[in-house]
């Protein structure tokens, strides 16, 4: 770890580096130093982002545009260290590829959303986000992930896997196949408008889970981490899953689907929050479509998860054979639940 370490460009000794979360795609470490500054070591999942330079060069681009531009605000950005050799991240013998981020050691991140307060929160830094990316030119970004919120081109993988019913699943999920096929038409709308330019493509988190917030001491959000995923998009994709995941009242492989719903208190905090930073340079349309945010993406996710499921999950890690029906059922409540609210 230290011959790996001595390539980049870090102030100080290096002490320990030692791991970090749980995060299922990145595995990352703590490296702490002697000196007043850390950093965050991550090797990078290359099966998901096999775009590596891409990728690095969006974090860079991106990371530099909000530091100029929070100047003053409040909010902070990852600060990405480079190798001795200028690159932004360096591979080893055996391909894996590394980075390193300054470790923001003063602010805080929380798996679960507990109240209102902090998804309003949450939600203003994600606003902040979008926000101070406004004037970034967002076709200088590369897609790491073609079609990643494209429904479109997800209900086509979708119906391909059922007409192939590659494990013989297809008869034991017939009620969420006609689900699917009733709700296309309601929510591609979003997609279909901006495939006709109708709303604007900015540039997107598109990963806005409640622990991509780091918050200061006094619960404030500050920083919104994980940019892998930042690409051209548009403002619903980070809004709907970000209430997608704040205000759902059960995880998403909850089975039992009494449970799973929307907290209301937590959604009108969420909304609030975001429309609160951005809600005066939002066009009239997207503001118009913004409730369907929500629908739509948990919508998303139900097609992704039983697509996996007629393809044999061979995507999403599974604890048990029909991990992934019943995540999709799960979702295509919560589509029910969300769209009560539209």
């Amino acid at each position: 770890m230290n011959h790996l370490l001595s390539h980049f460009q870090l102030t100080g000794t290096v002490l320990s580096a030692k791991p970090l979360g749980s995060g299922h795609i990145n595995d990352s470490y703590r490296v702490s130093m002697d000196g007043d500054i850390d950093y965050l070591l991550q090797r990078i999942n290359h099966e998901v982002f096999p775009d590596v330079a891409g990728m690095m060069r969006n974090i860079d681009l991106v990371t530099s545009h909000l530091r100029d531009k929070m100047i003053g605000s409040g909010q902070r950005t990852l600060t990405v260290i480079p190798a001795k050799s200028g690159a932004l991240f360096l591979q080893d013998e055996v391909g894996n590829s590394w980075r390193v981020y300054e470790f923001l050691t003063d602010l805080e991140g929380f798996d679960l959303l507990d109240t209102p307060e902090q998804a309003y929160e949450g939600a203003r830094a994600y606003g902040h986000f979008l926000r101070f990316l406004d004037d970034f030119p967002a076709e200088q970004i590369v897609d790491v992930i073609p079609d990643f919120h494209n429904i479109s081109s997800r209900l086509k993988a979708f119906a391909s896997s059922v007409k192939a019913d590659v494990v013989g699943r297809g008869r034991r999920c017939k009620e969420e196949i006609k689900s699917i096929e009733s709700l296309a038409n309601r929510l591609t709308t979003i997609q279909r408008s901006w495939d006709a330019g109708q709303l604007p493509t900015r540039t997107t988190h598109n990963d806005t889970k409640f622990n991509n917030v780091l918050f200061d001491g006094d619960g404030i959000g500050r920083a919104v981490v994980d940019l892998d995923t930042v690409m051209q998009g548009v403002v619903h994709f980070d809004f709907g899953d970000g209430v997608r995941t704040g205000a759902a009242t059960a995880p998403e492989d909850e089975a039992d689907l009494h449970l799973v719903g929307v907290d209301p208190a937590k959604y009108q905090a969420f909304q609030e929050g975001y429309l609160e930073i951005t809600q005066d340079y939002l066009t009239p349309l997207e503001l118009e479509l913004l409730p369907l945010a929500g629908p739509l993406l948990a919508y998303l996710m139900a097609v992704r998860f039983l697509t996996d499921f007629l393809n044999g999950d061979v995507y999403y890690k599974t604890a048990y054979p029909d991990h992934n029906l019943v995540r999709g059922r799960n979702q295509l409540k919560l589509v029910e639940e969300l769209l009560k609210l539209t």
